[in-house]
């Protein structure tokens, strides 16, 4: 089992993603920056 945590892989937190390969948390890191963004995007859009 393999731990990365959101800001090791250039990203802005401390989000850990727990897989078994890295492609696992690659996927699992790009899903939660997508998911990240457009909850910045929509909160920057209220205003």
């Amino acid at each position: 089992m393999k731990t990365m945590t959101c800001n090791q892989l250039a990203g802005a937190c401390n989000l850990e993603f727990h897989a078994n390969t890295f492609e696992e948390i690659k996927e699992m890191s790009m899903k939660h920056g997508m998911e990240m963004f457009q909850k910045m995007t929509s909160l920057i859009l209220m205003r």
